[in-house]
């Protein structure tokens, strides 16, 4: 589940992309029968809400129009194991993760232009490649940093690099975490913990220095485990809610979930 840049619409990837708008209350498949498998991987927005980037496992990455006119397109040729998960905020650069031969799953970017034709992506630039496994790149609300999952500590952990990369990290859970998400309009970084809470590390900038707070607990309320770890929330513009897929509470409310009466 992806929030719109304007947060009122729901991209929602499944078997295929739908977009939900709640104001109208309804839905808009973008893909039809488009291979995509049981689709972790979560559809990501152009900046600008006009496209949405999603990937073909076996084909590579593809972008569609968010308003369900035109057909998906290619954007760049992949590995069956590709993932996009975030666009540069002037929608210019595209950062995804990649399995390599011999590095396992890498982070890369690459340069994307945008016209009324719709995307052109151009030659993907590796952004950091080690013997453990680096996923979840997420650009910052101003560009300049990259949050990403590595295990590079025998457990998942969420980091920080300058973007472009000077070499520089920061840690930034404690506990272990995955998929980092930004607040858009604050000083937070999102991420979720292993068992499924949601954490946020408040930050400040001093120069060319990454200086997060220590993690805390954002809400006691666990979230559903989406398919195969997927992408099970996301930050709205504002900073100050969630979208999230939430466990069923109780077996009564799951019965009331599954019949009907007439």
């Amino acid at each position: 589940a992806r929030l719109s840049p304007d947060g009122q619409r729901l991209a929602l990837s499944t078997t295929d992309i739908w977009v939900y708008e709640w104001q109208r209350d309804t839905m808009t498949r973008l893909t039809f029968g488009e291979s995509l498998g049981g689709n972790s991987a979560p559809a990501v927005w152009s900046p600008d809400g006009r496209y949405v980037i999603f990937r073909k496992p076996g084909e590579g990455l593809f972008w569609t129009r968010s308003d369900g006119a035109g057909q998906p397109q290619l954007l760049v040729k992949g590995t069956p194991a590709i993932w996009a998960y975030s666009f540069s905020p002037d929608g210019k650069r595209l950062a995804f993760s990649e399995t390599s031969a011999g590095t396992g799953v890498d982070l890369w970017t690459m340069p994307v232009e945008s016209d009324d034709a719709g995307l052109r992506g151009g030659k993907p630039e590796m952004f950091l490649a080690t013997q453990f496994g680096e996923l979840h790149p997420a650009f910052s609300p101003d560009g300049r940093w990259l949050a990403y999952t590595s295990n590079e500590g025998g457990t998942n952990q969420i980091f920080v690099r300058a973007f472009p990369d000077r070499g520089g990290k920061w840690q930034i859970s404690e506990s272990g975490g995955s998929h980092p998400e930004w607040s858009r309009n604050g000083r937070e970084l999102f991420f979720r913990t292993l068992d499924n809470h949601l954490g946020v590390a408040p930050y400040t900038v001093k120069g060319d220095s990454f200086v997060a707070d220590k993690p805390r607990m954002w809400s006691e309320k666990p979230l559903a485990n989406a398919f195969g770890g997927g992408m099970n929330y996301d930050v709205a513009p504002d900073g100050k809610r969630i979208v999230g897929f939430m466990p069923v509470e109780a077996p009564q409310a799951q019965q009331a979930q599954n019949h009907v009466i007439f």
